[in-house]
């Protein structure tokens, strides 16, 4: 297992933690609403040839959002910013969920510094009509069928019975950052369709079929909005494929960021 090391970065005036993983071409990792995923068996595969680079989004982990944070633009220029402290050339970003909207918001305004995009079910978009909800309300919705919709198998689901006081805590803490970042609109940005023509470097976006927090309709509607974007489905994997199916990701990651 590849050793994990954490660092603060001192951006914004916010004491951003960024932690590293493996040695190689960076890929520059953005974590969805559950929070930092370097922890995942998949990284260690991913670290064997590459470095991973996973800031934690304020408000995440028991981090502490700042003051004047009130949405998702405030992140991507915090992480203009550390792309550029860092001097990343060239890196692969690699984004899931909240992530993946915030990798496409960084791309649209300049991919100086980047190589390529990977969006993994990835939000950010309104591709149905104004009355069709393109995204399942998270809100709104028991966490049963919270696990029922983001699972190909719900028992992979973590159990809130098995988390101690201070895992909830945290979890807490992860969903009021969640809405900081994507409450309103809710977890898109609808002038976002209208800038992604401007991505101007290979993309490819990676989906669970079994994901019906946010279909493979939905990835296909968002990937044909980025010129020259393709778009690969991993079977028996939900809104996390990078959880239940290590494996077809990372080969999937490997042949399109090392090719």
């Amino acid at each position: 297992m590849t050793d994990l090391t954490t660092a603060s970065h001192r951006l914004q005036g916010i004491a951003l933690a960024v932690r590293r993983k493996g040695r190689g071409p960076s890929i520059l990792v953005l974590h969805g609403g559950g929070g930092p995923v370097l922890g995942f068996p998949f990284a260690d595969r991913l670290a064997e040839r590459f470095e991973l680079i996973e800031p934690i989004h304020p408000g995440f982990a028991g981090t502490p959002i700042p003051d004047h944070f009130d949405g998702l633009e405030d992140l991507v220029y915090l992480y203009l910013d550390l792309m550029d402290a860092l001097d990343l050339k060239q890196t692969v970003v690699l984004g899931n969920s909240l992530g993946g909207w915030l990798a496409a918001e960084i791309a649209v305004r300049t991919t100086a510094r980047i190589g390529k995009l990977i969006m993994v079910d990835a939000v950010g978009v309104k591709v149905g009509g104004r009355e069709e909800r393109d995204i399942v309300d998270i809100f709104a919705t028991s966490q049963r069928e919270l696990d029922r919709l983001m699972w190909h198998d719900p028992a992979r689901a973590p159990d809130p019975a098995k988390l101690t006081d201070e895992q909830l805590k945290i979890v807490a803490g992860n969903r009021v950052a969640l809405s900081l970042y994507g409450w309103d609109p809710y977890l898109h940005n609808p002038k976002l369709r209208h800038r992604l023509h401007r991505i101007n470097v290979p993309t490819l976006f990676i989906w669970g079929a079994s994901d019906r927090l946010v279909t493979p309709e939905y990835g296909k509607a968002y990937c044909a909005m980025i010129p020259g974007a393709r778009m690969t489905v991993i079977e028996r994997a939900g809104h996390a494929p990078h959880v239940e199916q290590p494996d077809a990701f990372v080969a999937n990651v490997m042949s399109f960021a090392g090719g």
